[in-house]
């Protein structure tokens, strides 16, 4: 009688995991196809916005090559650049933010707070200032000093154990070292190069060109199949280390592993747009927040990252003043910290 009773209850107990199962799984498709969606909507209404308007069927026949000669220059040779350059930038700050945060568990633990992005920031002032560089030499420059703090974060974080807090806490020191060289660069600059230097720092796609936007998709062709491999690695990674060990992961090199692609997922993504503010810092805590689970939410992550950017860069363009107009990470900056505080404040009320 017991054996039945007992043989209910996982029966029971089977049943409710897997309708919890197709309800996370009925979720999460829900959220990927809402934030496709809403990805493409702005992608589209990005190319047709613009001094010389198209509609929806302009862009799509620019896009399909049709004999419009003008729609095609518009959509093709001038806006899909900049658009393409948003997506990606997008795609990476929102795959850091997403690896960092969870390799770390650690909310602040994102390129804007732990100095990846100062650091690139401070590579790329100097040789805009210093050596007079222009192109790809101020995002090589870039993608050197964001690799460098990332080295030294990682060399000083390790030591006895690389913990969250300690990586945290050692990246907001490099980070205001990182600031005080740039400072230091503005004030002894001209001022015609400091405004140059000042509008990169903010986060631009102004100057999105075909050649830099292959050099970033190549860059995450490499990076985002890496992203891939790792998932399985950093699950099992936020089960513990003792646990990981036993199932026969060595959680170090994992763990080395995922900042180091962390890195060079930021460094990119800054070296061709600037430091984007608050994409990376937000984009994990949306997504994770859009599924209501305490998953990875790499896809869902990058998805959020490409409509920040996107989104942000249209009301940067055209939903602004003509005499207001501003560079992409100004936006995002104005409108994501808002909202993250309230993010912040309502999911603590709720876990009270």
């Amino acid at each position: 009688m017991s054996g039945a009773v007992a043989e209910a209850g996982y029966a029971v107990a089977a049943s409710g995991l897997r309708r919890a199962r197709r309800r996370r799984r009925a979720r999460r498709t829900a959220v990927l196809v809402v934030l496709a969606g809403l990805a493409t909507v702005l992608s589209v209404a990005a190319l047709m916005m613009g001094e010389f308007r198209l509609s929806a069927g302009q862009v799509l026949g620019a896009l399909a090559g049709s004999d419009d000669p003008s729609a095609h220059f518009v959509v093709v040779e001038l806006r899909l650049p900049r658009l393409l350059l948003g997506v990606l930038v997008g795609i990476a700050f929102g795959l850091a933010g997403a690896l960092f945060q969870s390799v770390l568990r650690n909310p602040l633990a994102s390129p804007d707070i732990i100095g990846i992005s100062q650091g690139a920031s401070a590579g790329a002032v100097a040789a805009l200032l210093v050596g007079g560089a222009t192109g790809a030499v101020v995002s090589a420059a870039a993608l050197a000093g964001g690799a460098a703090v990332g080295l030294l974060l990682y060399a000083v974080a390790w030591r006895g154990g690389m913990t969250g807090h300690r990586f945290v806490l050692s990246g907001i020191g490099v980070a205001y070292v990182a600031s005080a060289v740039v400072g230091y660069l503005l004030t002894r600059s001209d001022v015609k190069q400091a405004q140059v230097a000042l509008r990169w720092m903010t986060g631009s796609l102004a100057q999105a060109e075909w050649s830099l936007v292959r050099v970033l998709a190549v860059a995450l062709a490499v990076l985002v199949p890496a992203v891939a491999l790792l998932a399985r690695g950093l699950e099992l990674l936020l089960l513990g280390d003792d646990q990981a060990g036993s199932l026969g992961l060595r959680p170090e090199l994992v763990r080395a592993l995922v900042v180091a692609t962390g890195v060079a997922l930021a460094c990119t993504a800054t070296a061709a747009a600037g430091p984007v503010a608050f994409v990376a810092f937000v984009a994990a805590p949306v997504a994770r927040r859009l599924l209501g689970d305490g998953t990875l939410a790499l896809v869902e992550a990058a998805l959020v990252g490409v409509v920040l950017v996107v989104g942000a860069d249209l009301v940067a363009q055209h939903l602004l003043p003509a005499d207001l107009s501003v560079p992409v990470g100004v936006v995002t900056g104005a409108v994501g910290g808002p909202y993250l505080i309230w993010l912040m404040a309502t999911g603590g009320r709720r876990t009270t």
